[in-house]
């Protein structure tokens, strides 16, 4: 059994499809777990706010949940041909824990995923770029949803097997 950590960077559809994959994640006996990126209310990361906000406790429980995850999968919506920035945000702050800004990220599989009004192929590109960057192994095939592509299960079955299997 392997745990599962979703990141969902916005409420609405994203978050329901998190909840999917980890439905789909038990139905294969393993356990995961929603980090829903709003309800955190992160400040703002810039560098004074580092220097000025020393104890975050929400920072290094979000840290403490990357690193007790086999395998992470992002769901975001495309906002003006990119992430939300509830996502850059939170990869900010726990970039910024360490010496080493690849530390949660590094040689972790992850899976990525859109519903969005738009394509949704901006958003992709865009987390398949920070992630790699950050070290991750990015999954080949991705989940879009959008107004001409609905939801096909065997893809989340897919995904949380590449992910964790």
């Amino acid at each position: 059994m392997a745990n599962l950590l979703i990141l969902a960077a916005s409420t609405g559809k994203n978050l329901d499809l998190a909840k999917q994959i980890g439905e789909v994640a038990v139905s294969r006996n393993h356990q995961f777990d929603v980090m829903n990126l709003c309800g955190l209310e992160l400040p703002m990361y810039t560098p004074e706010n580092e220097k000025r906000l020393t104890n975050i406790d929400q920072i290094d429980r979000c840290m403490e949940r990357i690193l007790a995850c086999d395998g992470l999968v992002v769901c975001a919506p495309e906002y003006n041909g990119s992430v939300p920035p509830v996502l850059g945000n939170l990869i900010a702050w726990v970039s910024v824990q360490s010496t080493n800004f690849r530390l949660l990220f590094n040689k972790r599989t992850v899976g990525l995923a859109t519903v969005s009004g738009g394509g949704g192929h901006h958003a992709i590109l865009s987390m398949r770029v920070q992630f790699s960057h950050l070290g991750s192994n990015v999954l080949g095939r991705s989940i879009v949803i959008n107004k001409t592509k609905p939801l096909k299960i065997d893809s989340i079955v897919e995904m949380v097997k590449g992910v964790l299997e």
